[in-house]
C-alpha cells in the first residue's frame, strides 16, 4: 500500500527591524506546527533592510533549525515586495505558501484553521482582520475609507479589513510569479486572480515586541499605489471636478453678466477675467496632477529595473516534519 507524502508547507514572514521578536515568534509558532500532523514545512525569513540585528537572529535561528530559510534584501523595498521575494523564492517546492507578519498580530493559533480549509478545496485562504488594538482612531476611519473606494470603484472583490495573512496553493503561487508589475499591493493581486477562495476572520492582539512598522504615510501610499494600479477613480474624480469647476464658473460668470446688465453692478474685466482663469487653472493643474500619477506608474514599469534585489540567501538543508 502506497504511503502519500506529507505535503510541504512554506511560511513567509517578512521582516522589518522586528530582531527582538523573532525569537518568540519563532517559538510561538513552533508550538502550533508541532502539533500539525502530516505536513512538512520550510520558514522563509525576508528581512526587507532591517537597521537591528534582524538578520543576525535569522542566521542563528537557521543554524540550529535546519528547516528556516532566509533571504537579505539590499534596502527597504517595501512589505509587498518582501511577500513577492518569499513567495518567487519558493515558486513550486512547496505545495502552499502562507504569508504571516513576524509581530504576533497574524495568530498562528489560526494555522490549522487556514490548511483544513485548504484541504477542503480552497485555494486561496484569506483572513480578515475584525478588530485590532494597535489601531488608531485615524488608521480605523482611513482603513473604512480604502476599502469603501476599492469596493465600488475597482474591479476587486476585497473585504474590508482582510490582511495579508493567506495561504495560497501551489498553483496560486505559480500564476503569481508570472506578474511583472512594479507597484503592486499583494492581497490585491491575489484577489484579482480568481481562484477558489473563503475567508476566516480573527482578532489581532497587541504586537509581541517593538512598534508598528506600518506608520500613517506608508498606509497613504500604499492607498493611492492600489487605487490607482486597480481603479480609475481618481481619473474620473478629475473629470468630475472639471465638470464641476466648468459648471459652478457658468454659473458665476453668468451672474456677474445679469448683474452687469440687469442690476447695475459694475464688474471690471479683469474680475471676469480672474474667475474664469482661476477656476480654468484648477481644471488644468488637477488633471494634470493625476495623469502624472498614471505616467509615472508606467514610467517605473517601463524602465524594467529589478523588483528587488537579495544581498544574501541562506538555504534550508532540511526540511522539518511535523509528528
Amino acid at each position: 500500500m502506497a504511503i502519500d507524502k506529507p505535503k510541504k508547507i512554506a511560511l513567509i514572514v517578512p521582516v522589518l527591524n522586528e530582531g527582538q521578536g523573532l525569537p518568540i515568534f519563532y517559538e510561538k509558532v513552533t508550538e502550533v506546527l508541532d502539533k500539525l500532523v502530516c505536513y512538512q514545512w520550510q520558514i522563509i525569513f525576508v528581512d526587507d533592510g532591517s537597521e537591528d540585528n534582524s538578520w543576525q537572529i535569522i542566521q542563528q535561528l537557521a543554524s540550529i533549525h535546519p528547516h528556516i530559510s532566509g533571504l537579505l534584501l539590499s534596502r527597504n523595498f517595501g512589505k509587498e515586495v518582501a511577500l513577492t521575494a518569499g513567495v518567487e523564492f519558493v515558486n513550486e517546492k512547496a505545495d502552499a505558501v502562507i504569508c504571516i507578519d513576524a509581530d504576533l498580530q497574524h495568530p498562528p493559533e489560526l494555522l490549522p484553521e487556514i490548511l483544513t480549509q485548504w484541504e477542503a478545496g480552497f485555494e486561496i485562504v484569506a483572513t480578515v482582520r475584525e478588530s485590532s488594538v494597535d489601531y488608531s482612531l485615524w488608521k480605523k476611519l482611513g482603513s473604512k475609507l480604502f476599502y469603501m473606494l476599492m469596493s465600488r470603484f475597482s474591479d476587486l472583490d476585497i473585504p474590508p479589513h482582510s490582511t495579508d495573512y493567506r495561504l495560497l496553493d501551489k498553483k496560486v503561487v505559480s500564476v503569481l510569479c508570472k506578474f511583472t508589475e512594479r507597484t503592486r499591493m499583494f492581497r490585491g493581486l491575489t484577489d484579482w486572480m480568481g481562484f477558489n477562495k473563503t475567508y476566516l476572520s480573527f482578532v489581532a492582539p497587541a504586537r509581541s515586541t517593538g512598534v508598528p512598522m506600518y506608520s500613517f504615510n506608508k498606509l497613504f501610499h500604499l492607498a493611492i499605489n492600489s487605487l490607482t494600479s486597480f481603479s480609475l477613480l481618481p481619473l474620473r474624480i478629475t473629470g468630475y471636478l472639471g465638470l464641476l469647476i466648468m459648471l459652478s464658473a457658468g454659473i458665476l460668470l453668468g451672474y456677474m453678466l445679469f448683474a452687469s446688465i440687469v442690476l447695475d453692478m459694475f464688474y471690471t474685466h479683469m474680475a471676469f477675467f480672474v474667475v474664469f482663469n482661476t477656476l480654468l487653472m484648477g481644471v488644468l493643474l488637477s488633471g494634470l496632477g493625476l495623469v502624472a500619477l498614471y505616467i509615472g506608474h508606467i514610467h517605473t514599469e517601463v524602465v524594467q529595473r529589478p523588483l528587488y534585489i537579495i544581498r544574501e540567501a541562506i538555504q534550508y538543508t532540511g526540511v522539518q516534519k511535523s509528528e
